[in-house]
């Protein structure tokens, strides 16, 4: 569904991104793991077209995204659950919930999509009039997952969403992961509690300084000794 080739990203001289490739399956939940300014942020940035690309290709269901415009990009199906959520603090959650879905046409499905959100995360049913900003830190998260499956994604790019977070309402978010993954949404996860990604991916890529050094399925990296080691803490 997705391939990335040779893609290079640099901010001014310093390069970010050194040319990796990967890809992602239908129906696959792939992580890319690694500590922090290995790149992986900067990676789904450029996928989702709000960095450009230095050099490389990617390409979506046989489509080329990689000079498109972001809003382009949610139009053909790839959408971000941000780093940080980056919600509409004064926005209530029904208004950040319909932000969306701002770019679909098919506007009259919203209230079939509010109910498969609110049942996801409970919780922001009972908050639809709450503005935004005055969430927890949990609920800002469900409400950043929960507007990005607003736009109906194919392919839905999540950075970062245990960050921050309490371990029960963590439990909670990968527990909402699993399940969209046995619903056969694509996902592609940035992540840095490595053995919480591991738990649900099929596959999981290790980076390291904006270069790829590992690559195979999640079982394999959670068996080799030495990544163990180097990424979950032995």
């Amino acid at each position: 569904m997705l391939e990335v080739r040779d893609l290079e990203v640099h901010y001014g001289a310093i390069e970010a991104v050194k040319g990796i490739s990967f890809d992602v399956a239908e129906r696959e939940l792939v992580t890319l793991i690694g500590a922090n300014g290995a790149g992986k942020t900067t990676t789904l940035r450029t996928i989702s077209g709000i960095l450009r690309p230095h050099a490389g290709t990617i390409r979506f269901e046989g489509g080329d995204l990689t000079r498109q415009q972001a809003h382009a990009i949610v139009g053909a199906g790839v959408v971000q659950a941000p780093e940080g959520r980056q919600i509409f603090a004064g926005l209530t959650v029904r208004e950040n919930l319909a932000m969306g879905a701002i770019s679909r046409k098919d506007s009259g499905d919203q209230p079939e999509d509010l109910e498969r959100v609110t049942g996801l995360f409970p919780i922001l049913g009972e908050r639809m009039s709450q503005r935004a900003g005055t969430l927890s830190g949990g609920e800002q998260q469900m409400l950043a997952i929960g507007r990005a499956l607003m736009a109906r994604p194919r392919l839905l790019l999540m950075d970062e969403p245990s960050l921050g977070l309490a371990p029960l309402i963590v439990n909670r978010i990968f527990a909402v992961i699993a399940q969209l993954k046995s619903e056969g949404v694509t996902i592609l996860l940035v992540e840095q509690n490595a053995r919480k990604a591991l738990a649900v991916a099929d596959r999981a890529y290790v980076m390291e300084t904006g270069r790829l050094s590992f690559g195979g399925t999640a079982s394999e990296l959670a068996s080799d000794a030495a990544l163990v080691s180097a990424y979950l803490g032995g």
